[in-house]
């Protein structure tokens, strides 16, 4: 899913526990307005990650938890296919609803699924995109390895998620979000065969940071 960490201004809060709960899950009308949310507030890390991952008109895209659903648009815009899973059934609902026409043209699907168990086959997808769901990851390892095992030979994974230094510095509920530091995100994606791993900031005081693996 994708959350609410970066506010219009640029500075970046802590949410309320009401919002932060749709955060890691979001359910009915007002996960739906939580998801405007995400969508605006988050913007930023959302087009530097998409000019990180630099999606091809040949690519087969997966993103990981897509929440809002704000990317949606933009990747079914450059990609040969995406196929976008959430564990939120209610997200995946609209999502399907929104873009009938891509899944009728086979160009899109949009399926439940954890991250330490996507639905998905092996060595599909070129590119894999995911954005502020670390923090709702169960393991490390499982998810950095399933989305290696999606991914075929020479493909790219964007990863967009605030460390956790800034968010325990900032008071997000620990019992909701676990702290990942972008060293232990690198290491268990190096763990999982990743034989790339840098990580990328627009500016250097950003708190914020894309990982891009591969």
């Amino acid at each position: 899913m994708r959350h609410d960490l970066e506010a219009a201004s640029g500075n970046i809060m802590a949410p309320p526990r009401l919002i932060a709960r749709h955060l890691a899950h979001p359910r009915g009308v007002f996960g739906r307005f939580v998801g405007s949310l995400m969508n605006r507030h988050n913007s930023r890390m959302n087009r530097f990650a998409l000019e990180l991952l630099d999606v091809k008109s040949s690519d087969r895209v997966a993103e990981i938890g897509f929440g809002g659903g704000v990317t949606l648009a933009p990747l079914l815009g450059c990609a040969a296919h995406l196929t976008a899973v959430d564990r939120s059934q209610d997200v995946v609902a609209w999502a399907r609803a929104r873009y009938r026409s891509a899944i009728d043209a086979g160009r899109a699907d949009f399926l439940i699924g954890e991250i330490e168990a996507l639905p998905l086959e092996s060595d599909q997808f070129d590119k894999v995109c995911s954005v502020n769901t670390v923090y709702f990851w169960r393991s490390l390892p499982a998810g950095a390895g399933e989305i290696r095992r999606v991914l075929k030979a020479g493909g790219v994974l964007a990863l967009g998620f605030l460390p956790g230094d800034a968010m325990e510095r900032l008071g997000f509920p620990e019992d909701i979000f676990t702290f990942r530091a972008a060293d232990d995100v690198g290491h268990a994606l190096r763990q999982a065969g990743f034989g790339t791993v840098e990580i990328h900031r627009p500016e250097p005081e950003t708190a914020w940071n894309v990982i891009v693996a591969r």
